[in-house]
């Protein structure tokens, strides 16, 4: 209206000390999903590490990994924990202290001054900060959340038919651990992890045909079984 007085106008790039104090001092809130996100981007780079590690991308790396871990499973299956952890702390130190004489006589015969061989090792920081630990708390914290529920809901029987997958998985797995152990089965599932999936990328469509034909198989028995099962078939129609 006419007779209203017209309010000022305040420029956009109005600096804090021209401001109230009361506008100065507010601050926008922090995201509570934040640490959440930096959690799942943390999971996903490591999975992206995980996912080119198993399928052979870099194969001097992959091939490092790969023999390394099956040395020392290897050894876990000859040896007991503590020869094993022992033998693999006296053999890296056996590396860095004859290479840390190594360069300390170079330097003495030839006068340099080059230092310590692992300056630039020592000089790295490795302190894992408190933001960065929430950051992983948080991550695995979704997932551990996640087996709890998981957990629960097989053992007090919320589905009849995921119950009984569960006890049957369990109980071929009793004749399982008749035969391997637990190195063995490790070693077993380190030699299918570097393979299965670098053959399963090379003949991807000829081994999506045949578990396709036998999804359709074990689905029709599995609905055949609920059928019969008492109580699955009222909760279905309902």
């Amino acid at each position: 209206m006419r007779g209203e007085p017209s309010r000022p106008v305040v420029p956009a790039q109005l600096s804090l000390e021209a401001r109230p104090r009361s506008e100065a001092l507010v601050e926008p809130a922090s995201d509570p999903h934040r640490p959440r996100l930096r959690g799942f981007r943390c999971l996903t780079l490591a999975g992206a590490i995980v996912h080119d590690l198993i399928f052979w991308r870099d194969v001097k790396k992959t091939g490092f990994v790969f023999g390394t871990t099956l040395i020392v499973l290897l050894s876990l299956a000859a040896f007991s924990v503590i020869s094993v952890v022992s033998y693999l702390i006296l053999a890296l130190l056996s590396v860095t202290i004859s290479f840390r004489v190594y360069k300390s006589v170079i330097q003495a015969v030839q006068k340099s001054e080059e230092g310590h061989p692992f300056k630039a090792y020592l000089d790295v920081d490795i302190t894992l900060s408190s933001e960065a630990f929430h950051n992983y708390v948080n991550a695995a914290m979704v997932h551990i959340n996640r087996a709890l529920k998981l957990i629960i809901r097989l053992f007090l029987v919320e589905d009849l038919v995921d119950s009984l997958k569960l006890a049957v998985f369990m109980w071929l797995m009793t004749y399982v651990g008749a035969v391997f152990n637990g190195i063995t089965l490790l070693i077993l599932a380190e030699l299918l992890v570097f393979s299965v999936p670098i053959v399963y990328e090379k003949y991807k469509t000829q081994i999506d045909h045949y578990v396709g034909i036998a999804r359709d198989q074990t689905k029709s028995i599995v609905e055949k079984i609920q059928a019969k099962l008492p109580g699955i078939a009222k909760k279905k129609a309902e």
